[in-house]
């Protein structure tokens, strides 16, 4: 492997191990060139973007370390069906040129296979599908730190996401819908950050759910680093991404940038509290221009902490939402009802309740008592209990019922 200049023998056992599986020499090459771009072009190089979706990663690093001319480029891109003016390339290579070193990208593969950092690329199976619509600013390359099954539960996930000096409120409601999301089988996503975001993992992790951090910086050095704590109980049973390499410090435009990536993954948005210009409402933005469904949840008119969020519902036309039941509509998980369903399950809906009523949290009671107590036969309230224990507001154990709070 010449890319660098970096011997081959001292590259591919690094690459291998950050793929997490055998390549040939070829894929291999691939990656090394995605892990080294993730190191060159800063997030959302659009430039970038565009030469590697034309030539392939391993083609483009080639162009830029091999100094093509700016007209070389332009012409190879145009050959692709690309239009990118001469002086959007010229002013690309001259932020690039700093970086074009070996060095750099050996650290950052030595440090990824330190912390058993994987590296994905379009094309893996866990690769999450949302990022098709960033297009030319979709990332080049993601880090991932913790699991990839994980990130297989992105097209059921819910972004959450906020002010970092949330109130009491803020973080109430945030605990409550992130909680709430969990039990209705969604993932939970946000960015890590102190306030609503770090409530919003905390909530997930103690439903036993699963959540995804982003982060704008590499994963190997935890951001804010008060959540350190944090950060590692999501790396156990969730998963930490960044799409920088490791050592990779993060930025104001860093922070900006990963907030399309929360976006993006996600089926919807909500913004639990903000204020006028608090970041979140950055990501509210992405969410908006990717077509995804956004939820504002309100809060005290009097309150500058929530004047972000009326402001999503007053000019953005965000949805108004008040708890998991209401965010779970923005995007829901399978659909709502079909025409003889929707009779059908009119239908049962006073039996459902019926027997909800006649059943007690505390203490289990018989099939026989329940339908006396409701006034149905056993055979509909054995029908309708099967049901709801699909549903999960009942529980069976030697014969009885419970009621699931």
């Amino acid at each position: 492997m010449t890319l660098f200049g970096l011997d081959e023998a001292v590259v591919v056992p690094l690459v291998r191990a950050i793929a997490g599986e055998e390549l040939s020499e070829g894929e291999a090459g691939d990656r090394f060139a995605r892990a080294s771009w993730t190191g060159i072009a800063e997030p959302g190089d659009r430039t970038a973007g565009e030469l590697v979706g034309a030539l392939g990663a391993g083609a483009a690093l080639a162009a830029v370390i091999e100094h093509w001319s700016v007209e070389r480029i332009a012409g190879t891109l145009a050959e692709a069906g690309v239009i990118v003016r001469l002086d959007e390339i010229r002013a690309a290579l001259e932020r690039w040129e700093p970086r074009l070193k070996a060095a750099i990208a050996l650290t950052a593969l030595r440090q990824a296979a330190r912390f058993r950092v994987q590296l994905l690329v379009p094309g893996d199976p866990v690769w999450p599908a949302g990022f098709d619509d960033l297009g030319e600013y979709a990332p080049i390359g993601l880090w991932l730190r913790g699991n990839r099954s994980t990130l297989e539960t992105l097209p059921t996930s819910i972004a959450l996401v906020g002010a970092r000096a949330a109130t009491g409120y803020g973080e109430h409601v945030t605990m409550e819908a992130s909680a709430g999301l969990v039990d209705r089988g969604y993932t939970i996503v946000s960015g890590a950050a102190y306030g609503i975001d770090g409530m919003a993992h905390r909530a997930a992790l103690a439903s036993s759910g699963q959540t995804v951090a982003f982060l704008a910086g590499g994963v190997d050095r935890f951001y804010p680093s008060g959540h350190d704590a944090l950060l590692t109980r999501i790396v156990e049973t969730g998963a930490v991404v960044s799409e920088l390499p490791c050592g990779s410090p993060p930025t104001k435009w860093r922070f900006l940038q990963r907030n399309r990536l929360i976006a993006a993954s996600s089926l919807a948005t909500v913004v639990l509290e903000a204020g006028w210009r608090s970041g979140s409402l950055n990501t509210a933005g992405h969410a908006g221009t990717l077509g995804r469904p956004l939820g504002a949840v309100p809060g005290p008119v009097t309150s500058a902490a929530s004047a972000g969020c009326h402001r999503l519902i007053r000019e953005f036309a965000a949805v108004c939402v008040t708890n998991a039941d209401e965010m779970a509509e923005l995007a829901p998980l399978r659909p709502l009802s079909s025409a003889p369903d929707s009779r059908a399950e009119g239908d049962r809906l006073p039996e459902r309740g019926r027997v909800l009523d006649a059943m007690s949290s505390r203490s289990p009671r018989s099939v026989v008592d329940i339908a006396g107590r409701c006034g149905l036969s056993v055979a509909t309230v054995t029908a309708v209990l099967g049901a709801i224990e699909l549903e999960g507001f009942a529980s069976e154990s030697d014969r009885e019922w419970n009621r699931r709070r």
